[in-house]
């Protein structure tokens, strides 16, 4: 309950400590906005926390190239979704709450 609170304040932080990324597409904020985390089913945010990464898989795990950084993504924020529209893996995340959600990118 606790861990559901903290990500439902986070999804309300202002755009100020999350700001979307560059040049976001409008027509991809339904697809963004239909994200939900696994096991819980609560919102992954938005653009704003949602962004095309690089990735890779490393011992059959993902790893994300986040804020400079790669950060492994836990199997349980991996959502198995096949209608990605941006051609690329996307990850929702911030400082704070880490990786929420995660969606692979075409195979690489």
């Amino acid at each position: 309950m606790i861990r559901l609170l903290v990500v439902l304040v986070l999804c309300a932080v202002p755009a100020a400590q999350a700001r979307p990324p560059e040049n976001p597409d409008p027509e991809l904020a339904p697809w963004y906005n239909s994200l939900r985390q696994p096991g819980t089913g609560i919102s992954c945010c938005s653009i704003a926390d949602c962004r095309p990464v690089d990735y890779r898989v490393v011992q059959d795990r993902y790893e994300a190239f986040i804020a400079g950084a790669w950060r492994a993504v836990p199997p349980d924020r991996v959502l198995h979704r096949e209608d990605n529209p941006t051609g690329r893996a996307v990850v929702c995340w911030t400082p704070t709450a880490g990786i929420m959600c995660f969606v692979k990118g075409p195979e690489i």
